[in-house]
């Protein structure tokens, strides 16, 4: 697929015609609420075949044709690069597709081998309803080989409202945890209605994952932690729980996502983790944990100081990084999730434990800011469609921070109020996908689902194969 973003002036009809696409179809993939309304800077995905290469020190144009199975030519077009000897190291390429023209006696599953991909794969790619009826001069695409990545989304939605959403996207997800079971003084579980998405998870063949934490919304959770991590009596009764919780309501695994855990419950932390795996793992349910984003093991702060990223790689099955929220809420406004300071997070976790336990956080929301921002003010959270929603709105071009590689904007409102608006969009998405892919990470974990972001998922499978458990 290619990105696109809109200059001033630029219509979709215009941009139709010149990927040699269907309206329609840039438009169903955007979920576009009108086709003549865009902004200037707004990024398109246009569904043509192809994929996005991040060039690297010491790569040739030579080296990435070879790489991709596509001529030089064919690059140099694609991109209308007018010195093929200039590449500069982290733009973005766009390779074009492998197509092969059918040629007198060939059928699908000769055409599959050559390619070393499947018949099922150029079906689906090219739309082919039966295998066995295709043409001579048939052009089709030939589909690349893709990373297989593990898709994890979490979700604070109503039990109906999320049974919805994972009847939706459930088919991209290899598990699926509702948020979540939260841990009382007494070692019970403060319940929540689930039953719904667990079984629209089941019929996705999304694995439903249980998520346990501390805290709420307007509570840090730092005494509940502290009064049940050192209390073996007391750790024992909620391994009991969850168990209970798991058996009859079909979990598979855990997660568990203890915050502003006081520094001194560290090792109590890291031990209670250890007697959960001993009790989960012989009953076949694995066991993951959720991590503030660390950039080194001395980082100060009670977010970060008893999450020992070296006990939990060694513990736990995997790991979900969260990624995301540098910009806060009840902060001053900037990118949430800016990519150099995720990049930090995972290389700091890749010193200490495998990559292949790594799931890069992903947060899919917009933050809305006031100007001038006053301390403790909430900013509104919307999904990135409303964004782009209110650019169009108020008429305000989007623009793109090419360091934290995160989309903004600012306008006024009715009353005369400036606003600064950070959201998630194509680039952004395919900026965290490409860190995903540079460093092998088992997948990505979403937080969280309700909020519609069209762009993001057809990217993800765009990028990568979903791997789904058996």
């Amino acid at each position: 697929m290619i990105i696109h973003v809109v200059s001033k002036g630029e219509t979709l009809w215009q941009l139709a015609s010149r990927y040699n696409v269907n309206i329609n179809s840039i438009v169903q993939l955007n979920e576009l609420p009108n086709a003549n309304q865009l902004v200037v800077g707004q990024s398109l995905v246009i569904p043509k075949p192809g994929t996005s290469h991040v060039i690297k020190y010491g790569e040739t144009l030579w080296s990435i044709a070879q790489q991709y199975g596509v001529t030089i030519n064919a690059i140099i077009q694609a991109n209308q690069l007018t010195n093929p000897n200039l590449l500069y190291p982290g733009t973005s390429l766009f390779i074009p597709a492998i197509t092969h023209v059918v040629q007198s006696g060939e059928t699908l599953a000769q055409i599959a081998s050559r390619y070393g991909t499947t018949v099922q794969a150029i079906s689906s790619e090219n739309q082919i309803a039966n295998p066995n009826l295709i043409s001579i001069g048939m052009q089709l695409v030939i589909p690349r080989k893709k990373p297989i990545i593990e898709v994890n989304a979490y979700t604070y939605q109503s039990d109906e409202a999320g049974a919805q959403t994972v009847n939706e996207l459930g088919q991209l997800l290899t598990y699926f945890s509702p948020f979540a079971y939260k841990i009382l003084e007494d070692g019970s579980l403060s319940p929540i209605k689930d039953t719904l998405m667990i079984e629209a998870a089941r019929a996705k063949k999304a694995v439903p994952m249980m998520s346990l934490t501390n805290f709420t919304a307007t509570h840090a959770g730092s005494n509940e932690a502290h009064v049940i991590l050192s209390s073996p009596d007391i750790r024992e009764k909620i391994i009991t729980n969850i168990i209970q919780v798991m058996d009859s309501k079909g979990y598979k695994g855990i997660n568990i996502d203890f915050e502003n855990v006081l520094p001194g419950d560290r090792e109590l932390y890291n031990q209670f983790l250890q007697q959960v795996v001993n009790a989960l793992h012989p009953k076949g349910y694995f066991v993951s944990t959720a991590l503030a984003p660390k950039t080194s093991a001395t980082q100060s702060g009670l977010l970060y100081e008893a999450h020992d990223y070296a006990a939990h790689g060694r513990i736990a099955d995997f790991i979900v990084l969260m990624t995301y929220e540098w910009g806060y809420r009840l902060g001053p406004p900037q990118a949430i999730s800016p990519i150099t300071e995720m990049r930090k997070v995972v290389e700091y976790a890749l010193t200490v434990m495998p990559a292949q336990k790594l799931f890069l956080g992903f947060q899919i929301y917009a933050r809305d800011w006031l100007l001038p921002h006053v301390k403790g003010q909430e900013a509104e959270t919307f999904s990135p469609q409303e964004a782009v929603r209110r650019a169009v709105k108020y008429g305000a071009a989007i623009q793109y921070d090419p360091t934290t590689q995160s989309p903004f904007f600012r306008y006024t409102d009715e009353q005369g109020r400036g606003h600064e608006v950070w959201f998630e969009d194509a680039r952004s998405a395919q900026a965290k996908f490409d860190l995903v892919k540079q460093y092998n990470l088992r997948g990505v974990s979403y937080w969280a689902l309700g909020y519609p972001y069209p762009q993001n998922w057809a990217l993800l499978t765009d990028n990568f194969t979903i791997k789904k458990l058996s």
